[in-house]
């Protein structure tokens, strides 16, 4: 009653308002069950549809287009699945029947305490959905969470296996088939304790490496700090040098300070015997002194004056020397003015030759002229050779087009350099189109190159990857041509005969092995074959060409295409085809087409002749929009190549042209040559009479021109007087200042014999006492010495004291007690008690003089420079990481603990896990084998595992055996044949069947490339599987059934039909069909 109540409410909502739109009901047995599936216009295939599966196996049977897979996606979709996992489209709103704007997907699933309804309504435009749960409102995620509470698991190849999926269940690697296993059949936490071993894995690494880090840490920490023992030790010793170091350099100040006192005391009493020795010396020189200072004292007015006289004469002494000068100065005057006389006399002497030379050429030219007589007359022979010059300049006019030669020579040259160049870009832009391939494809490139430089090789035409050969005549387009054509083909090699490929292919992919595609282009030519409609009649849906029309390619490229791909019958369009794609779908022929950004695929059912269409996004072009023209290549090429034959010809041309003018050439010097001759001859006479008049002429001039020599010697003796007269005067002058410095230089002379009396008498007078005075000013300079001495101690001995004092701690001011100055050994007490608290028998032990303590200084800062970079810090770093080690210690063993402990729980997990998953990898081993000895083959599941303590590396095997002379091979991808794969996916999900933990399975053709016996095998396994009572329910889709298979009563067989004559549901009569089937039957 349930179900009847609910198909009459599917009846209601398909004749409402809901009818043009998309629904589907699915409903689900056991814990969980689909128990209707209702929707209208899903995928591409109904407007409206119920589907009422049974709790067990429900094997749904139609031919391909029926819509079998449109119940699958249905299914997911309702249940929140990624359109990703259908494996049709990326885009919810391609699920929505073309001509409808939206559609919804209605699933009931079977609950204990009341079942769960979820509705998902699809708006085409916009690719977003509205939920509905149990008849409320909600988001995805709500739904997500309920579908995941009743263990459904749509993206589980293992419980959800769509038609585009099967071929991934293979390719699953061993540790997603262990996941999808756990989540499949596993109980609820062993997926969870599976996630939490693998994070307790982590963890425990991150411990282990961080108790190596430390203990590492440790280790080198405990070396630094044995290192740092001995440097400790080190500064110790450092410590008793600098302290013997700073006592003996507190002792110092005092030693030299009592030593400086003793030398001041020794100095000031050699001091009071300078003075006394200095008074006796002085008393008994001062007589002789009293004599030398009054013959100083007369000598120094003297000494004045001579001084007086020395000056004078060395003023007249100047002028005598200017007046000296001016005498030189005066005679160069004059011997200047000699010098220009003599150069007239030189320039009339030259004047006079040039006028006796000039007269001597006269009279030879009148002589030559003598003799010249008659000559013939040569008047008619320069005519002549005038009219053979004319001629030749006639004939080179003829020859004069050789400039325009030249100017047409520069522009084919220039004509050719621009050709090269746009080649060259053209070759530059193939190479970027190389570089891309090279960089995607390296073995596609690499045969390229080896191509080219073996084309000799093969007979027929072949052809580089057609990326490279095909060019955009418009790059705008590139995206649709690269959409439509595979990149398998794009880089594939085009041949035009099967020999060459089967050779090219032996070559680059055997011999080099190189991944590389080849085609063979058919034997008749598709490259022009006509478009079944003329482009003119669509364009009134916005259709502007097809695609054969948007690039050029080669003959045999674009025969493959045509043939292949049907370029010549794919038409483009603009938005306003997208906006009537509706209309354009309905339109006969057209089977692909494109529109501004999407690329349509149209397909008619066999059965109904219902037009279903796919739509995907063109994405843009990443290799033909590099596009070279290759018309205008061509087009190039040929000019290149005309451009050079004109070029050939006008310099043929031009090589004539010279030729001919080099012996016009020739002969026209031949005739100049001639004509200067006769020229010459007959213009001696007038030349020589020439000659004449102009010599006479010129000797005219010249004898105007005559120096008057008279005339110069007068003017150059008055100028001689008058230097001579100037001379005069400054000789006079010259003789009164000698006078004047002779009568100075007596006077000084004078003075002089004054000087020397005195200064003999005081020699005689020093002489006298002179060893007194020696000995007076040694010894005045000896009492200089020691004042100075004296004073120098005396501020040394301040110095000193002062800083004893200070080094002692006593205070500036208070006064050392006398005994303190006189007694050394008092002094070293009265250190060793204010410094140190020192006994004197200790301080005994260090040296009592200067040189001693510099000596023992020196001897210990150098022992204790010898302990370099140490310092305090040694000492206190060495016990802060001695107290640091102590706690590394304690914190690594409470790691240790720590590590063990969680090693423990760890333990305790993975028995919690793999225990039960052995048990259940066991189970469905033991059916798996079962069902594959059924089939007489072999195969087997086991829990992988290299390392027991990877847990993330765990995973399960499938092994199988088809063939009696083969071992069992893990199923992988490419081991087993697409039959055998199916074979192994179905039998692995049949095992999984009884374990009975998910509420549903679906299965979307999967016997698809079975052979008869292994699919009626698989087909056996199935139905006495998942038609026990402890299995779940189990969605088997199919599109052919084999004769004669074994049904059972708890299957549920849905046969989904479609087409035009096709009966309503109310008009279906099953008992009607099989007694006329019977009735047939009978009469046949």
């Amino acid at each position: 009653p349930q179900m009847r109540e609910h198909a009459r409410r599917m009846q209601k909502l398909a004749s409402s308002r809901y009818l043009q739109n998309i629904m589907m009901h699915i409903f689900l047995c056991f814990h969980y069950i689909i128990k209707s599936v209702c929707f209208s216009v899903s995928s591409m295939t109904y407007d409206f549809i119920v589907v009422h599966p049974g709790p067990n196996l429900n094997m749904i049977v139609g031919a391909n287009g029926t819509g079998k897979s449109s119940i699958v996606c249905a299914i997911c979709l309702g249940l929140a699945g990624k359109t990703s996992l259908l494996g049709r489209g990326d885009k919810v709103g391609i699920y929505v029947k073309n001509g409808c704007s939206k559609g919804y997907i209605e699933i009931e699933l079977y609950k204990i305490g009341g079942n769960v309804v979820i509705k998902r309504e699809i708006i085409r435009e916009t690719n977003q959905s509205h939920w509905m749960l149990n008849g409320k409102q909600c988001n995805q995620k709500t739904v997500e969470e309920e579908v995941k509470a009743l263990r459904i698991q749509v993206s589980n190849l293992c419980q959800f296996l769509p038609q585009e999926k099967v071929g991934e269940f293979a390719k699953m690697s061993k540790i997603e088939l262990l996941e999808a296993t756990e989540k499949s059949v596993g109980p609820p936490e062993m997926y969870e304790y599976h996630c939490e071993l693998k994070n307790f894995r982590i963890k425990e690494r991150e411990l282990e490496n961080a108790l190596k880090e430390k203990d590492s840490f440790l280790e080198k920490a405990k070396q630094r700090h044995e290192r740092n023992k001995y440097d400790v030790n080190r500064y110790y010793e450092k410590k008793r040098h600098l302290d013997v170091i700073e006592l003996l350099e507190k002792k110092k100040p005092w030693v030299e300070y009592e030593t400086t006192r003793k030398e001041l005391e020794a100095v000031k009493k050699e001091r009071e015997e300078a003075k006394k020795r200095l008074s006796v010396l002085k008393q008994a020189q001062a007589p002789l002194i009293r004599k030398i200072q009054l013959i100083e004292d007369q000598l120094k007015p003297t000494d004045a004056q001579i001084k007086v006289k020395t000056e004078l004469i060395k003023a007249a002494s100047l002028k005598c020397k200017e007046k000296q000068d001016q005498i030189d100065q005066k005679h160069k005057e004059i011997d200047k003015i000699k010098q220009a006389l003599r150069l007239k006399e030189e320039e009339e002497k030259e004047h006079q030759k040039r006028i006796s030379n000039t007269k001597r050429i006269i009279d030879g030219l009148k002589a030559d002229l003598s003799k010249v007589g008659d000559q013939p007359d040569v008047a008619e022979q320069i005519s002549s050779i005038n009219a053979e010059l004319r001629r030749i300049q006639e004939d080179r006019a003829k020859l004069d087009d050789k400039a325009d030669l030249r100017r047409e020579k520069d522009n084919l040259n220039a004509q050719n350099a621009m050709l090269c160049k746009k080649l060259k870009d053209m070759d530059n832009t193939i190479h970027v189109k190389e570089d891309k391939l090279r960089s995607r494809h390296k073995d596609t490139y690499t045969a390229v190159q080896w191509l080219r430089q073996n084309k000799h090789l093969f007979k027929g035409n072949v052809y580089e990857p057609m990326m490279l050969v095909i060019n955009m005549k418009d790059s705008q387009f590139a995206k649709y041509v690269e959409t439509h054509i595979s990149f398998h083909d794009l880089r594939a090699f085009v041949f035009q005969r099967k020999d060459d490929m089967e050779k090219f292919m032996t070559e680059v992919r055997d011999n080099q092995n190189l991944r590389v595609n080849s085609i063979c282009a058919p034997e008749a030519s598709f490259a022009k074959q006509p478009s079944s409609r003329h482009i003119e009649s669509l364009r009134r849906f916005g259709f502007f060409s097809y695609l054969r029309e948007m690039f050029d390619a080669p003959e045999e490229v674009m025969s493959y295409l045509c043939q292949q791909y049907k370029v010549h019958d794919v038409p483009v369009g603009d938005n306003r085809t997208k906006t009537m794609i509706k209309t354009v779908i309905e339109e006969p022929y057209i089977r692909i087409l494109y529109t501004t950004d999407e690329r349509y695929t149209v397909k008619k059912s066999l059965y109904s002749n219902k037009v279903s269409t796919s739509n995907s996004a063109v994405q843009p072009s990443q290799y033909l929009i590099i596009n070279v023209d290759a018309e205008e290549k061509r087009q190039l090429e040929q000019q290149l190549e005309v451009c050079g034959t004109r070029l050939r010809n006008v310099s043929e041309r031009m090589s004539v042209l010279d030729k001919e003018h080099a012996e016009l050439d020739h002969h026209e010097n031949k005739l100049l040559v001639e004509k200067k001759r006769l020229s010459e001859l007959k213009g001696k006479r007038r030349q020589l009479e020439q000659k004449i008049r102009t010599k006479e002429d010129s000797l005219k001039q010249m004898e105007q021109n005559v120096i008057d020599m008279k005339k110069v010697e007068e003017d150059t003796k008055k100028k001689v007087d008058a230097v001579h007269s100037q001379k005069v005067a400054i000789v006079t002058a010259l003789m009164a200042q000698m006078k004047l410095r002779g009568k100075l230089t007596m006077e000084k002379i004078y003075l002089a014999l004054e000087t020397v009396g005195l200064s003999a008498e005081k020699t005689k007078l020093e002489n006298n006492c002179r060893e007194s005075i020696s000995e007076l000013k040694t010894n005045e300079q000896k009492l200089g010495n020691l004042e100075q001495r004296k004073v120098c101690l005396t501020e040394q001995c301040k110095g000193l004291l002062k800083r004893a004092k200070s080094i002692c701690k006593m205070q500036l001011d208070e006064s050392l007690p006398d005994h303190l100055r006189n007694v050394g050994v008092i002094v070293k007490q009265t250190f060793l008690k204010c410094v140190y608290g020192l006994s004197l028998q200790a301080f005994t032990k260090l040296p009592d003089t200067p040189d001693e303590i510099d000596a023992m200084l020196n001897e210990e800062r150098s022992k204790a420079d010898c302990f370099t970079g140490l310092n305090e810090n040694v000492v206190s770093e060495y016990n802060k990481r001695e107290q640091e080690i102590k706690h590394l210690e304690k914190e690594q063993e409470e790691r240790v603990t720590a590590l063990n402990t969680y090693r423990q729980n760890i333990s305790q997990a993975k028995e919690r896990w793999l225990n039960p998953l052995k048990q259940l990898v066991e189970q469905i081993n033991e059916k798996f084998s079962e069902f594959f000895r059924s089939m007489q083959c072999a195969g087997e599941v086991d829990l992988h595992s290299d390392n027991e303590e990877e847990y993330d590396k765990f995973g399960i095997r499938i092994r199988v055996k088809f063939h009696r002379s083969t071992h069992l091979h893990e199923l992988t991808a490419h081991h087993q044949s697409g039959g055998e794969r199916s074979v192994s996916t179905m039998l692995y999900l049949m095992a999984l069947q009884e374990l009975n933990r998910c509420p549903f399975r679906v299965v979307d053709e999967i016997n698809q490339g079975m052979d008869p016996i292994n699919e009626r095998r698989v087909f056996d396994i199935v139905v006495s599987t998942a038609c026990k009572k402890t299995t779940s329910q189990y969605f088997f889709i199919t599109p052919k059934l084999l004769q004669n298979l074994k049904y059972d009563e708890k299957m549920t067989v849905l046969c989904v039909h479609n087409g035009i004559h096709m009966l309503t549901s109310n008009q279906w009569d099953t008992k009607a069909f099989i007694q006329r089937r019977l009735k047939h039957k009978a009469r046949a």
